[in-house]
């Protein structure tokens, strides 16, 4: 969340390219949305137990347990020409990038507004977006795999009858690349072809980099004042 952050930064300020950030969780990790009440939503001690890390992300939604999946973030300034103005439409046409990356597995992905991709009718992809200094900062994950169980078991809900009925529900409507393909797909891959997807969405060649010298360093700095504190994670 701090890389994002640090890389939100230096696309705003002209000093990095609109950029798509690729990346996975470890440790496994229960991000909540910025106005959620960390006491009422996540079980603080069970993610402590089980090693799982939580953080309070600036974008809002639900609580998202991060565990087998790729995230992706893509950064691009408000006034890009490539970008639409229109709020629900730039979702629409950033996730375009994730709707033409799946295609290389052959799966077909529709967007439901105002922010799920779905396969079969079923979810394999939450999004969520922010604006910041004139400057777009979309992230979503695209499930390689997913346990509903683990993630409820992370989650506060007092009532064990309304906890199997939410899992159920939830099973219901949840999908993974895993259960569509009926195989194992690799991080790698799925990167590959979401890399593909944006290219192809935005008509663009993305070239692989890593984090300037700089960024790295706001990361650090972002993460030691914001994302490792109580004031920021408890906030709510």
């Amino acid at each position: 969340m701090a890389v994002d952050e640090a890389v939100l930064e230096a696309v705003a300020t002209g000093k990095q390219l609109p950029t798509l950030r690729l990346y996975g969780w470890s440790p496994s990790a229960v991000t909540l949305g910025y106005f959620q009440s960390l006491q009422e939503e996540v079980d603080v001690r069970a993610c402590q137990q089980n090693n799982v890390a939580v953080i309070r992300r600036i974008t809002g939604g639900g609580a998202v347990f991060h565990d087998k999946e790729i995230t992706y973030s893509f950064i691009i300034p408000e006034d890009h020409g490539m970008i639409v103005k229109d709020i629900l439409q730039s979702y629409r046409q950033i996730s375009q990038g994730v709707i033409d990356g799946l295609k290389e597995f052959g799966l077909a992905t529709t967007f439901v507004p105002i922010n799920d991709l779905i396969i079969g009718g079923k979810k394999v992809s939450g999004n969520a977006q922010t604006r910041k200094q004139k400057t777009i900062l979309q992230h979503g994950t695209v499930l390689l795999d997913v346990n509903v169980r683990s993630m409820f078991s992370l989650l506060k809900v007092s009532d064990e009858k309304i906890r199997d009925k939410m899992i159920t529900a939830v099973e219901d409507r949840v999908t993974s690349l895993k259960q569509q393909l009926g195989r194992e797909v690799s991080f790698v891959d799925v990167q590959n072809a979401l890399i593909n997807g944006f290219g192809a969405a935005f008509d663009a060649d993305f070239v692989v980099s890593v984090l300037s010298s700089e960024e790295r360093q706001r990361a650090e700095i972002i993460e030691r004042e914001k994302y490792t504190a109580d004031t920021w994670n408890g906030m709510r």
